[in-house]
């Protein structure tokens, strides 16, 4: 040890006399004798290296190696104890029970933190918990060290390098319990964080051949601010995760709480039985990696982890009940709840899986199968009635897409009539309305020559595609030196104004600095809402920061959008930037990365002048967005040329990770101070019915 006490040195064995030790029993099964006899002297608890009271005589292995140096305080005044030559005692930490053993680090589930493998969590495709501790860093071992049970409550450790500046606005008590609030902040924060990180990944001039994990540096940052919440393990529901919701990246859901290993598939706790500690499941993620029956909306048939089962480079071997395995079959035991988390290929992206958390399920029964000679553990889940649809959500848009069933209440199955290469189907199963009053549909702004906004310019000298970093290229320049977009067309941050390639530039139309300008890129459906018209969502799971749709119609000026008429106050389907809108937080926080802030990061819009569109006659599906004071839509301003001249447009952008089928809402803002005067204003108010906990009661 350091000190140089010697306490880890082995004296050779010939010096040790074994008769000095008598019945050696494990420390821990050791027990205090207290004197009861009137006539013994009192009690005396001494340091293990003294001094000693007089009348008292220090005993092997309580004294100090000779030679050795004494503590600052004990140095003066102090005799040297001599020593019996012999190996020093082996540390308490080193004793531990089978059933120790067998259950270390437990409460991290199946496997300790890694930061390798795919997106997915799987190693090879197939891991589904880890046998050996194989954390990259010391300071992920430091982390799961503060969560081990018996531990100050989950003591976040100070913030380390970039983070050093950020101060986390999460409390012990919200790290250890959260919110639908905290959730969201939590995702929110690590989702821009991440963007920023694969921004800085891609605007490197040349690729180094390792794999790009963003998602792995953002979480380790997060994790080491105590920018996190539910750390405290827990069976059943987990506080602001809502059945439904879903995930993009594994790292999400061990930042919420949801699912702490982000690679092991079984998660599981250790509860005191009634004679012994034993693991409990808490949670399982089956995503592919192996050999699951996954197709029944109700029912999960989960294969047990372990075996080397579909890995070519090693030898199939039978499972063992030990870990995640026996967590489950103690769960079978004891009928608890597991949360359930399936993994489903993104139809956006489908090299990647989304991650959804399909509610709380019991195992009905276990069985032992045998696959390639060697033995296989099976769970059979049993989804609990009453909960909200999930995954059965996901198979119904299935059967659609596939068309092996028709869609309840499907009126036109392209509203677009072709205008956009993504079809969008027009559907009421509320009512008999036959759909919304006619409209001519068209993708874009129509300008008239009096409302060019800008003054004209010219584009990019790009003659293949525009690339992050390239400060040569003039739109990357007009965007602060930043691409706005990352590889795949996600939004990295809001901005004051975001420049596109537009027709003018000579490079590609693929050009990945042109997002807004290429159609819908997800299935969307109109469809009647109960109490709000007509509204919008969509059949696929929405990334935070993808692109939606831009608010299309005819651009007006300020006069007729005030004069009231047919295009003014009666006019529901007014788009006007001059409105007040709430303001929120989406960047990242540059102290996280150790970044200064700066006006670039700046979130609060910068519009050449103010435009006013109206869809009631021209549009496209964003006049069916309804409003919300809690959206999860933005609208960010865009501006790109064509004919020498430049355009401003409206762009839609994810705020969060949108579920499919949940209504896609925006807010309309209210009236400026310049129309607070008149009864215009007043007028225009109309009573809000978004339902959420923030609502304003008005919107307009």
């Amino acid at each position: 040890m350091e000190g140089g006490s010697g306490f880890n040195s082995v004296p050779p064995s010939n010096s040790f006399d074994k008769s000095r030790v008598l019945d050696v029993k494990p420390l821990r099964s050791l027990k205090p004798v207290f004197p009861n006899a009137p006539s013994t002297p009192p009690f005396v608890c001494a340091p293990p290296h003294g001094p000693f009271p007089s009348g008292f005589t220090p005993f092997y292995p309580f004294s100090a190696p000779q030679g050795s140096q004494a503590s600052p305080d004990n140095q003066q005044n102090t005799t040297p104890v001599q020593m019996p030559m012999g190996p020093t005692p082996t540390p308490l930490r080193a004793f531990r029970s089978s059933q120790a053993r067998e259950f270390s680090g437990a409460f991290n589930g199946d496997t300790e933190q890694e930061v390798g493998g795919n997106e997915d969590g799987h190693v090879d495709g197939q891991k589904r918990a880890a046998r050996n501790a194989r954390g990259s860093n010391s300071s992920q071992k430091k982390t799961r060290k503060n969560q081990e049970p018996g531990s100050s409550r989950h003591a976040a450790p100070a913030p380390k390098g970039p983070s050093a500046n950020f101060v986390v606005g999460i409390s012990q008590i919200e790290r250890d319990d959260g919110s639908r609030e905290l959730v969201n902040h939590v995702l929110m924060t690590f989702d821009a964080l991440r963007r920023r990180l694969s921004q800085i990944e891609d605007a490197k001039e040349q690729s180094t051949g390792i794999i790009k994990r963003p998602d792995l540096k953002a979480s380790n940052i997060l994790m080491s601010s105590g920018l996190r919440t539910n750390m405290k393990k827990r069976i059943g529901v987990v506080p602001g995760v809502e059945v439904g919701d879903i995930f993009f990246f594994r790292m999400e859901l061990c930042v919420v709480g949801l699912h702490a290993q982000s690679m092991g598939g079984i998660d599981y706790m250790i509860v005191r039985g009634d004679t012994e500690e034993e693991p409990l499941a808490v949670s399982i993620v089956s995503s592919g990696g192996y050999d699951d029956d996954a197709e029944d909306r109700d029912v999960l048939i989960y294969s047990g982890q372990g075996g080397n089962f579909g890995k070519k480079d090693k030898q199939a071997a039978d499972q063992k009940l030990e870990r995640g395995n026996l967590a489950l079959e103690r769960s079978l035991r004891r009928t608890n709840d597991v949360r359930v988390i399936r993994g489903m290929k993104d139809s956006v992206n489908p090299t990647s899986k989304v991650y959804v958390y399909d509610g709380l399920y019991k195992i009905q029964e276990s069985w032992i199968e045998s696959k390639t000679g060697c033995n296989i553990f099976k769970y059979k889940f049993v989804r609990l009635p009453g909960q909200p649809g999930a995954f059965s959500v996901w198979k119904s848009i299935q059967k659609w897409k596939e068309g092996i069933s028709s869609r309840v209440g499907l009126i036109l199955p392209d509203l677009t009539s072709g205008a956009e290469s993504t079809p969008v189907s027009l559907v009421n199963d509320v009512d008999e309305e036959k759909g919304p009053a006619y409209f001519t549909y068209f993708s874009t702004l129509k300008y008239s020559k009096s409302f060019n906004l800008a003054q004209p310019s010219f584009g990019c000298n790009c003659h293949n595609a525009c690339q992050p970093g390239d400060h040569n290229c003039s739109c990357v320049t007009k965007n602060g030196g930043k691409f706005p977009y990352t590889s795949n067309g996600i939004l990295v941050s809001r901005k004051p104004l975001i420049y596109e390639c537009g027709p003018t530039c000579p490079c590609f139309p693929n050009c990945k600095n042109r997002v807004s300008q290429t159609g819908l890129k997800v299935h969307l459906e109109v469809f009647k809402t109960t109490d709000k018209g007509w509204g919008l969502r969509s059949w696929d799971p929405i990334r935070a920061g993808t692109f939606i749709c831009e608010y299309a119609g005819e651009v007006i000026d300020k006069v007729k959008g005030k004069q009231g008429g047919e295009e003014g106050d009666n006019d529901e389907y007014v788009f006007d930037t001059a409105r007040v809108y709430g303001s929120f937080k989406w960047n990242y926080e540059p102290g996280l990365l150790d970044e200064e802030s700066s006006s670039e990061s700046s979130e609060e819009y910068k519009l050449p002048s103010d435009l006013i569109i109206s869809a009631k006659n021209v549009g496209n599906v964003s006049r069916f967005m309804n409003h919300s004071c809690s959206p999860n839509v933005f609208w960010q301003p865009v501006l790109y040329e064509h004919n020498s001249q430049s355009f401003l447009h409206i762009a839609f952008f994810a705020i969060r990770h949108i579920p499919p089928m949940t209504e896609l809402t925006y807010d309309y803002g209210s009236a400026g101070s310049d129309e607070v005067g008149g009864n215009s204003a007043l007028n225009k108010k109309k009573k809000c019915l978004c339902g959420s906990s923030n609502c304003r009661g008005y919107f307009g």
